[in-house]
């Protein structure tokens, strides 16, 4: 069995599921096909309430055409993106506001706001908005608009939001959580937005160290470590697997934790750039796979099973009795209880973390259809071994008393005589 083979293979598996995440990631964003086939120079995502937005800006008359995009909102829903020119919260904002009226038509106006007490009320901006229209896709309102922008100013502070609808009132937001994080600046004419009032780290990257961080922890702890229980659980029933599938174990797994330690790498980082950003149930979770995965990645030593090559780590031998041991038995329950409770944990993290990203639908879809397909898998799989170990038990039993059930020779013809 080539080893080298079977981990460039796992790592060739793993970087295909990266480019197909982040692929779907740059669809949100920069390829994305508005259906009135408007096209726009710039994109960037917003780093909270999946958000994005759009935009052209031209300096030969200092005015910018935008779309605002706002995802995973309902019919039911406002929407509103504003700048601020002389502030960096929300009073002072000059708005764009979008909702579907009682008529069922969608309504884009413009309202200024004065103050946290306003009703968002229709009025004009101090600066021209001669084009403003709004559509509602999916499960997304996207606001288009034409901004001429006040005179030798490309640079303001953004504020996004969303909040619910009732009759013709616009509710307020909620006051938690992302809608209170929603504001950062933005530059027209230098092509970067900024998380934060007044600057802080580019949001464009911030959502891109989050994507990242996503991907690698989604193959990782979310695919490639259920396939290598599938590999140990199905393929060691195969007399011709042994002991293949001890090394396609081992490797998936060996690539699962270290792709994982990345991922749980980029995440303290992530939490480190965001003060006042939690994800309690996200990072407990994950603090608790990194001890579990740890713990597991000591018990997998090269030199377990029948190898010409046996590598020796010291402190996975400790921990992992011969097979002949009378602890051995302990240790297969503990390394099994913890290896499912791994897996498990695994997927409900992911699925935590695609809640983190702000509703990635596409993704949670994605990785949905990876799950069930490997579940596919795995009970199929199931069904052939209890196949195959039913027949060797019979086949056993044959073996061992030729005259048929238990019985010898003697007892078979009393039973005949009497009968």
């Amino acid at each position: 069995m080539d080893t080298k083979l079977l981990t460039s293979n796992l790592v060739l598996f793993s970087s295909i599921l990266l480019t197909l995440f982040t692929f779907s990631y740059g669809q949100n964003c920069s390829t994305h096909q508005f259906t009135n086939n408007n096209l726009f120079s710039t994109c960037n995502p917003l780093p909270v309430l999946n958000s994005f937005l759009h935009w052209t800006y031209h300096p030969d008359n200092h005015t910018v055409d935008l779309a605002y995009r706002h995802g995973s909102v309902t019919e039911s829903s406002w929407v509103a993106w504003a700048l601020n020119p002389d502030g960096t919260g929300m009073a002072g904002c000059q708005s764009l506001i979008a909702f579907r009226n009682s008529s069922g038509q969608i309504h884009a106006y413009t309202s200024p706001i004065a103050s946290y007490n306003t009703d968002l009320s229709e009025g004009a901006l101090s600066f021209g908005v001669p084009r403003i229209s709004a559509e509602f896709v999916g499960s997304e309102m996207i606001i288009f608009a034409t901004l001429e922008l006040p005179i030798n100013r490309t640079s303001f502070t953004q504020v996004w939001q969303n909040g619910q609808v009732s009759g013709q009132a616009l509710q307020v937001h909620q006051t938690s959580g992302d809608n209170i994080r929603s504001v950062g600046t933005v530059d027209f004419a230098s092509g970067q937005t900024s998380a934060g009032a007044g600057g802080g780290i580019s949001a464009s990257a911030r959502q891109r160290r989050r994507n990242i961080h996503g991907v690698l922890n989604a193959v990782s702890w979310g695919v490639l470590m259920p396939m290598g229980a599938i590999f140990a659980r199905y393929l060691k029933v195969f007399k011709s697997a042994n002991p293949a599938w001890f090394y396609l174990h081992a490797g998936c797994q060996t690539v699962a934790y270290a792709v994982g330690v990345a991922g749980w790498g980029t995440g303290l980082k992530l939490g480190s750039d965001s003060v006042g950003i939690r994800f309690d149930t996200h990072r407990n979770i994950g603090i608790t796979l990194f001890c579990l995965g740890t713990l597991q990645s000591t018990s997998h030593p090269l030199g377990c099973c029948p190898s010409p090559k046996p590598v020796n780590v010291v402190f996975a031998l400790l921990l992992r009795p011969k097979p002949d041991h009378k602890f051995r038995l302990y240790w297969n329950i503990y390394h099994h209880v913890t290896g499912y409770t791994v897996i498990i944990l695994s997927i409900i993290n992911v699925f935590e973390g695609f809640d983190a990203l702000n509703g990635q639908k596409n993704w949670k879809k994605a990785y949905i259809g990876v799950i069930i397909f490997l579940g596919a898998i795995a009970v199929l799989l199931e069904a052939i071994t209890w196949f195959i170990v039913i027949r060797r038990k019979k086949t056993s039993v044959s073996d061992k008393y030729p005259h048929g059930n238990g019985t010898n020779g003697y007892a078979s013809r009393s039973h005949d005589q009497t009968a």
